[in-house]
């Protein structure tokens, strides 16, 4: 048993998962088999909270919200929700609309005069495809001339003006997700409704929707009692975690980014719960508006936007198991996800304070509550695997890649997992063992194209040319779309 699990056993809260005739109680023990196993197995240290019809079924909080004091997390641990923030701001800007306030469809500029882009809609903003240069591009001269700087909304519009900064692209011709979108909605907000952004965000969707515990992160003090503390693996092997705010990389989104709109609101399980209610009585927003935020946008083209973004959400294209409305949200050391089955009043939200992937728990959740069956989840074998590499080279990684594959019951071998490792290597110039990961991806995983193409990448930056003409070949013959393996194989003249 890894620390980690020695630490955290003592600090795994109970929530009593509640049954009701909706749900059978082998369901409920599923779920709790299920989030259970993810715990124990180190994939997940948070809350979960899951709704059908209007009433919880399974609420249970797992692991630390704050490991130096040991404080577990709770049913009343808040949360940094970051993008699911969207949400929110796109239902502010909806509420506006139904009231008459703006249009979709009209010009930025309309509110917010010295904007310089007079073809970007406020329908752009709303579903990332405005063209809009993202924050790094916009603050570049000011950062480099003054590092120490606290940016905010307000600062958008004179960047843009002073730095001339082009668009990526036409509005509506294509779709990049950029925060500053709902940083420049918050200030449509404002500037329609003549209220500070939290303000309005207090007055017609907090307090209505009886969400007493959600805030801009600016009007919370850090020493409330209930917030979580953020925690992150600096790498995939790694055995002890770490705030992010005492890694160099995050310094400038942790302190010169102080913006709202697209990830600054802080909440909790259960007033995201109150929050999806909400949405479906009306309190919020009219039927007809949610029905169009719930579409995806077309771009130019005629065709859906890549991400199927619609009007501040993003939207399943499988339908199997309903309409599936949704919103993940990241930040250094978090991960969340508010998942909306809006054909069967379903919910499913997640918080995760060590940044561990949710998107994959948050599907297998909705199979489980609608009656199927996942597979149950065990240890990382890449995660092992690498941790052994790092530690003690390949000869015992490799032996330790031998006790993995014979122990299926307990780890289970992912290509992108294998992939994204020795990615990580090769970043931190561990080449050497970034070649040992992808070729035991290549044995592993041989019918997949993508396995020789990284596998290529690493031999050709490594000087074995001839070895990765090969692997490039043979990723071609599996998916002669390849557009990456003939674009290499070209410039090395093969």
């Amino acid at each position: 048993m890894t620390q980690f699990i020695k630490r955290s056993i003592c600090a795994l809260f109970w929530t009593v998962a509640v049954v009701t005739p909706n749900m059978a109680q082998q369901k409920v023990q599923e779920l709790d088999r299920y989030f259970s196993a993810l715990f124990s197995t180190e994939q997940f240290n948070g809350n979960v909270l899951i709704a059908e019809k209007g009433k919880v079924l399974y609420e249970r909080s797992f692991g630390y919200a704050d490991f130096s004091t040991r404080r577990p997390n709770t049913a009343s641990t808040s949360f940094p929700v970051a993008s699911i923030s969207k949400t929110l701001t796109a239902t502010a800007i909806l509420q506006l609309a139904d009231r008459g306030k703006l249009r979709i469809a009209d010009p930025v500029h309309k509110y917010l005069p010295d904007f310089p882009y007079p073809t970007v809609t406020i329908r752009h903003l709303l579903s990332h495809t405005s063209g809009m240069p993202d924050r790094e591009e916009l603050f570049l001269s000011v950062l480099s001339e003054h590092p120490d700087s606290v940016l905010r909304n307000k600062d958008i519009v004179p960047a843009a003006v002073a730095g001339k900064v082009p668009l990526s692209f036409a509005p509506g011709e294509d779709y990049e997700y950029n925060n500053v979108n709902f940083d420049l909605l918050a200030l449509v907000v404002e500037k329609v409704s003549g209220l500070k952004f939290g303000k309005y965000l207090e007055k017609y969707i907090f307090q209505p929707a009886h969400m007493p515990h959600t805030s801009l992160s600016e009007f919370l003090s850090r020493k409330d009692k209930d917030l979580c503390e953020m925690y992150r693996y600096r790498h995939t092997w790694s055995t002890s975690i770490e705030k992010p705010d005492t890694v160099a990389e995050f310094y400038k989104g942790n302190h010169n980014y102080n913006f709202a709109g697209s990830g600054d609101m802080i909440s909790t399980a259960r007033d995201l719960f109150h929050y999806d209610q909400a949405l479906y009585n009306g309190h919020l927003v009219g039927e007809a508006m949610l029905k169009e935020a719930f579409l995806p946008v077309k771009l130019a083209n005629g065709k859906i936007n890549p991400q199927r973004y619609g009007l501040g959400w993003m939207i399943w294209e499988d339908t199997s198991l309903g309409k599936i409305v949704m919103h993940p949200g990241g930040l250094p050391g978090l991960n969340s996800m508010l998942l909306r089955n809006i054909s069967k009043f379903q919910v499913i939200i997640l918080f995760d304070n060590t940044a561990r992937e949710v998107g994959g728990i948050a599907e297998n959740a909705l199979k489980i509550l609608n009656g199927s069956t996942v597979p149950q989840p065990r240890k990382s074998g890449a995660r092992h695997y690498g941790r052994t590499l790092a530690e003690n080279g390949i000869v015992a990684g490799n032996e330790k890649l031998t006790q993995i594959e014979k122990d299926t019951i307990t780890y289970n071998l992912d290509e992108d997992e294998l992939n994204s490792l020795g990615y990580e290597f090769m970043r931190n110039n561990i080449d050497s063992l970034a070649r040992e990961v992808f070729k035991t991806n290549v044995r592993l995983f041989p019918l997949s194209w993508n396995v020789y193409d990284s596998y290529g990448e690493i031999l050709l930056k490594n000087g074995k040319k001839e070895e990765a003409i090969q692997m490039y070949r043979r990723s071609l013959e599996l998916n002669k779309e390849n557009e990456n393996a003939r674009k290499v194989l070209r410039a090395i003249g093969r």
